[in-house]
C-alpha cells in the first residue's frame, strides 16, 4: 500500500485506532472517509477536521453496509483503499451459556461478518481500480489467547486466516490484502484499557504503523515491534510462556 495519494474508507473510525489512523493518513496526503454508527461523533469529526468526509454505517447491519457503500462510491468514485476497522471486545465467562452466548454472537457478527460484508460490498469496485488495498485488522490475540476474551480471540484468528486466504484468491487482481495486527493499545476497547500501563500509547502505535506502511509498501502484515511477542511465540518455540505471560500481566492480560 502506498502511503499517499489514496482515497480511503475506514468504517469504525469515530474513535480509538480508527480515528487516529484516519488523521495520520490524511496528513500523509490521502483523501479519507470515516464511517461510524453515531452521527453525533461523525458531525464532530466533520467539524473538527474539514476535508474528512463522513458516512453513517453500522457494520453489524447488512442493509447499513450496502447503503453506506453506495454513498461512499457515489461521492468518491476513485476509492481504492478499504480499512475494515470496526470491532468490539468483551470479557466473557464460558462456565455458563447465559453469560457468554449473546456476547459471542455479537462479537462474531461485528468482527467477522462485518468485514466479510464490507469486502463483499466493495470488492467489485476495488477490482476495477489500477491499484487497490483491503486492510483487515486482526490482533496479537489471533496468535496467543487472552483467557478473558475467548470470542474476541477467535474472531481475530478468523480474520487472520481470512486475510491469508483471500490474498491467495485475489493474487490475479489489482487488490492487495494487508493485515494490521495491533497489540493492546490505549483505547476504550475494554474498560480501563485507555490508562493501562501494559497497553501501547495510541499515538506511538499509529506513528509506528504509518512509518511501517511508508517503509514497506509491499508488506502483507503490519506488525509494530510490541506485537511480535504474541505473533511469533509458536515460531520461536515459547508459545506456552507467551500465553502464561499474557494472562498474568493484569486482569485483562494487557
Amino acid at each position: 500500500m502506498n502511503i499517499t495519494g489514496n482515497t480511503i474508507f475506514i468504517p469504525g473510525a469515530t474513535s480509538g485506532i480508527g480515528l487516529a489512523l484516519a488523521l495520520e493518513l490524511r496528513a500523509k496526503g490521502n483523501t479519507v472517509i470515516v464511517g461510524g454508527r453515531r452521527t453525533d461523533l461523525l458531525d464532530l469529526i466533520a467539524a473538527d477536521y474539514p476535508g474528512i468526509d463522513t458516512v453513517r454505517i453500522d457494520t453489524a447491519d447488512p442493509a447499513s453496509i450496502d447503503s453506506a457503500a453506495k454513498q461512499v462510491l457515489a461521492r468518491h468514485p476513485d476509492l481504492n483503499v478499504l480499512v475494515t476497522m470496526a470491532g468490539i471486545m468483551r470479557v466473557e465467562d464460558w462456565h455458563r451459556p447465559e453469560s457468554f452466548l449473546a456476547s459471542a454472537e455479537s462479537i462474531i457478527t461485528t468482527n467477522v461478518l462485518g468485514p466479510i460484508r464490507l469486502i463483499a460490498a466493495f470488492i467489485e469496485h476495488l477490482r476495477a481500480q489500477p491499484d487497490a488495498t483491503i486492510m483487515t485488522v486482526s490482533s496479537g490475540l489471533a496468535f496467543a489467547p487472552l483467557k478473558a476474551t475467548p470470542s474476541y480471540n477467535a474472531s481475530k484468528a478468523a480474520i487472520h486466516m481470512l486475510s491469508e486466504s483471500i490474498r491467495l484468491q485475489l493474487a490475479d487482481t489489482s487488490v492487495k490484502i494487508v493485515e494490521l495486527e495491533p497489540p493492546a493499545v490505549r483505547t476504550a476497547l475494554l474498560p480501563g484499557q485507555e490508562t493501562s500501563e501494559f497497553a501501547m500509547p495510541l499515538d506511538e502505535f499509529v506513528a509506528e504503523v504509518v512509518a511501517l506502511i511508508e517503509a514497506q509498501p509491499d508488506a502483507t502484515e503490519i506488525q509494530v515491534e510490541r506485537v511480535k511477542f504474541l505473533r511469533y511465540g509458536e515460531a520461536r518455540g515459547d508459545y506456552d510462556q507467551v500465553v502464561a505471560t499474557l494472562n498474568r500481566a493484569d486482569p485483562h492480560g494487557k
